[in-house]
C-alpha cells in the first residue's frame, strides 16, 4: 500500500522528497478502523505547493490519491512543504 500511495502522489505532483509511514497498527482497536482502511502519515515536498495555503496543498494531495481515500486509506496525515521550506527547517 505504501508503494501505491507514493506512486499515485508522484504521478500527480512534482515531488522532490517523500516519506510515508503506516500507522494502522496504532489504530487497530478504534471503530474507524472497521472499514479496513489504513492510517498513514506522510511528508511531501513539492514545488507545486509554492504560494499555496495549507488547505489547497492538502486538496492537491487528496486529489492525487483519488479513490484510495475512503477505501484503502481511512486516515491520511500529511506535512506539505516546498523545497525552500524544507531547506529552511
Amino acid at each position: 500500500m505504501l508503494d501505491q500511495i507514493e506512486k499515485q502522489i508522484r504521478a500527480n505532483l512534482d515531488v522532490s522528497h517523500f516519506e510515508i509511514r503506516d500507522d494502522s497498527e496504532m489504530h487497530s482497536g478504534h471503530s474507524g478502523n472497521s472499514s479496513g482502511g489504513g492510517h498513514f502519515t506522510a511528508l511531501i515536498v513539492s514545488a507545486d505547493f509554492h504560494g499555496l495555503p495549507l488547505l489547497k496543498r492538502h486538496r492537491l494531495v487528496y486529489h492525487a490519491l483519488g479513490d484510495l481515500m475512503g477505501g484503502s486509506i481511512h486516515a491520511f496525515s500529511m506535512k506539505t512543504l516546498t523545497p525552500d521550506e524544507i531547506d529552511s527547517d
